[in-house]
């Protein structure tokens, strides 16, 4: 019972910490915390069904199936489904920077919860175990989440500005990118030499490809004159 504290801190905390650091990236106009609020929540929600599903397609699969074809598919839809049918429909949804700043958020929301499970399932081997997952965790799964969504999120906000024939090509084409890279970024976890290249290679070229989309993004912010206090 000592334990639930600082483990259920160490589960929730990288998602807060890291959704703080995505919606202070919106330098213009900053989202109500309201709105972020809701979709990080629904995005914890979205994890129980999401399981669910993923956990009923495990009976026909393997493992290894289930991380690198099912996972990335199941999840980030659902992630995008609860953005687009929620704040993609609102009146605060009015630059492209938006579109990534709920993607992170729902990501993030599915994030802490899986978080919390993984921890707290270590947890019953041995508090190192827990310590060893939530770390690891925080600095891959947790923003890993985030990333990827944010693939999809760039192409909803771009998409949001465009013609209404051309949104579906890029909403698609940002939910493929989501899906693949999710999917390579489970792939690598399965072996010793993966994880390398994950660390050394991947991660790094996924943020540097994120941070290009949030500085295009900013770039055609409307509200580009009037930067965050």
């Amino acid at each position: 019972m000592d334990l639930l504290v600082p483990f259920l801190v160490l589960a929730v905390a990288p998602g807060l910490f890291w959704l703080w650091y995505f919606y202070h990236r919106d330098t213009y106009e900053p989202e109500p915390l309201s709105w972020i609020a809701i979709v990080y929540l629904l995005g914890m929600t979205i994890t129980i069904p999401v399981a669910f599903i993923e956990g009923t397609i495990a009976l026909l699969v393997g493992d290894f199936l289930i991380a690198i074809a099912v996972a990335p598919v199941v999840e980030e839809y659902a992630k995008y489904l609860v953005v687009r049918s929620t704040v993609y429909q609102s009146v605060e949804f009015n630059e492209p920077m938006d579109g990534i700043v709920y993607s992170t958020a729902v990501g993030l929301g599915f994030a802490t919860l899986e978080n919390i499970i993984y921890v707290f399932t270590s947890l019953a081997t041995s508090p190192e175990f827990a310590l060893q997952t939530g770390v690891i965790r925080a600095l891959l799964s947790v923003p890993g989440h985030a990333l990827f969504s944010s693939m999809w999120g760039y192409a909803l906000g771009q998409a949001k500005f465009m013609a209404p024939s051309a949104r579906p090509a890029i909403i698609v084409g940002g939910l493929i990118a989501a899906m693949i890279s999710h999917s390579i970024f489970n792939l690598l976890l399965f072996s010793d030499i993966g994880v390398a290249v994950l660390v050394l290679v991947f991660f790094p070229f996924i943020w540097w490809v994120v941070l290009r989309h949030i500085k295009k993004a900013l770039a055609q912010s409307p509200f580009n004159h009037n930067p965050r206090p």
